[in-house]
């Protein structure tokens, strides 16, 4: 079923605030159950998500590269050099204060730095979870059975991974695809809990961008999300559900055997 044009306009302010992670909770749930149910919405934001993901790689392929920020720090330092002359007993004096300024700035910096590799992480993480569920094929393994589930992903990713019994659960497993974050390959499974699906991201790790997020559970792009670290694995579980949901389906998969 597909919106009507006046429908369609109306919803398309929505799906902009959708995929930027503006709403509420509630309001998130009923735009992802409208995408779930209008191909045309589907369509368009599974196009606004590809464009998002356009722009992000254009803006990593121009940044700076080290010799030129080595180039730029060697004249700001040479500018700031201090004028030879008298003024020494101060200059003493304000060393301390100068190292404390120049921690602090540190500090700022790197946190600053840290958040913003978080953001990312979480913002991709949310525009694959949303591209899912735009796609008329959400998933490549279309199973309910964890024993058909895994097996298929053997030799077109660097790892193995285990997968929870889930009977006497509300949880569904749906099936899986190979995804890639930070050029990395891993697993994309979607679980269904009372008709809303949830992600789950398996990647191996590295150390660099998968393994930057704490862990923990977090709210983050207008969704839920927990992650963690496990036998060499990260494990990153997303979603427009509650907390407890996130947190039930994290449960099971580390206890997963």
């Amino acid at each position: 079923m597909a919106c009507d044009r006046a429908a369609s306009q109306e919803w398309s302010g929505r799906i902009d605030a959708y995929l930027d992670g503006e709403l509420e909770t509630p309001e998130s749930g009923v735009v992802a159950a409208h995408l779930r149910e209008c191909a045309a919405c589907a369509a368009d934001a599974l196009g606004r998500v590809q464009i998002k993901r356009s722009v992000q790689l254009a803006g990593k392929r121009y940044a700076g590269n080290a010799p030129l920020r080595e180039k730029i720090a060697k004249t700001v330092a040479a500018k700031n050099q201090p004028k030879k002359g008298g003024g020494w007993v101060w200059k003493l004096l304000a060393i301390p204060a100068l190292s404390l300024l120049v921690l602090s700035i540190a500090v700022t910096l790197y946190v600053n730095r840290e958040s913003g590799r978080r953001q990312r992480v979480y913002g991709e993480l949310a525009d694959l979870h949303v591209s899912a569920l735009a796609s008329a094929t959400p998933v490549d393994v279309i199973s309910t059975d964890r024993h058909t589930v895994k097996p298929w992903f053997q030799g077109k990713i660097p790892f193995s991974f285990n997968l929870p019994e889930l009977q006497g659960t509300e949880f569904t497993l749906l099936g899986g695809r190979v995804t890639y974050l930070a050029q990395t390959p891993g697993a994309h499974l979607i679980y269904q809990v009372r008709k809303h699906e949830i992600s789950v991201f398996i990647f191996q790790d590295r150390g660099d961008e998968t393994a930057s997020p704490a862990s923990g559970p977090v709210h983050a792009m207008s969704f839920n999300e927990e992650n963690w670290t496990q036998d060499g694995l990260r494990y990153f579980v997303v979603g427009d559900v509650a907390v407890a949901d996130i947190e039930a389906l994290s449960k099971l998969l580390r206890e997963a055997h």
